[in-house]
């Protein structure tokens, strides 16, 4: 009786180890102290958009699945004054792409996009983010760029958003959004830099590569310890 008891519990063990695991394996379970930073998924930098980044629209439905993974979502929106110091079309001779050299250092120049209270500015239709508790504008004030969430072009400005993920116990920060090589890049450095574990979700982002920004871009985040990952390693359900 004993033998056959076994056997039938053997039986069961077999066919529970065939069936799919409920949760695969080493996947990331994102907790209490993680947070979803979502990078500038504006009108602007979609098809249609006056920064168009390719495939920008193609990451909306990828953030809003992982959305659901987490506690903590922090949304960015970039908000340029009218003629702000990063726009190619308030220095007199010069095309968008080229670059300038600014007080606080180079500075790309862009084509006019992002403005204050336009619909060029605001969040893709398709977002769909309704545990966000806050969106950090940046890129504000008239004569400093601003690509990360953490800290403007001049690298001495803060957001303020290290200072509220710290006061929410937040250590780890997982990065999605446009343009990998430029504000998903500069966001995830600036973490590491604030002492958060960073990680950034590679087929929820979209790069501009500019030059070969994207692969510097990925050359410089592996350097600081930032950890690349897809969405499927993020346990959703």
């Amino acid at each position: 009786m004993q033998r056959r008891t076994l056997l039938h519990a053997g039986a069961a063990l077999g066919l529970f180890a065939m069936a799919p695991p409920l949760f695969a394996a080493g996947k990331l379970k994102p907790g209490a102290r993680a947070a979803l930073i979502v990078v500038d998924v504006q009108n602007c930098f979609v098809d249609g958009g006056t920064l168009p980044v390719k495939g920008g629209a193609e990451v909306v439905p990828v953030i809003n699945k992982l959305s659901s993974a987490f506690e903590n979502v922090v949304v960015t929106q970039d908000w340029h004054t009218p003629g702000h110091a990063s726009f190619a079309s308030a220095h007199a001779g010069q095309k968008a792409f080229s670059s300038v050299k600014l007080n606080y250092g180079d500075q790309v120049l862009w084509p006019d996009h992002c403005v204050q209270g336009t619909e060029d500015a605001a969040l893709h239709k398709d977002l769909s983010l309704p545990t966000a508790q806050l969106i950090i504008r940046k890129g504000f004030r008239k004569g400093i760029d601003s690509y990360s969430a953490f800290e403007e072009a001049d690298r001495k400005t803060p957001t303020g958003l290290a200072g509220y993920l710290k006061a929410r116990g937040i250590q780890t920060v997982y990065v999605t959004g446009l343009a990998t090589d430029f504000c998903v890049a500069w966001t995830a450095l600036d973490a590491r830099k604030a002492g958060f574990e960073a990680y950034v979700i590679e087929d929820a982002t979209r790069a501009i590569d500019l030059n070969g920004s994207l692969a510097a871009a990925w050359k410089q985040m592996a350097a600081k310890g930032v950890k690349r990952i897809q969405s499927t390693d993020i346990q959703t359900a």
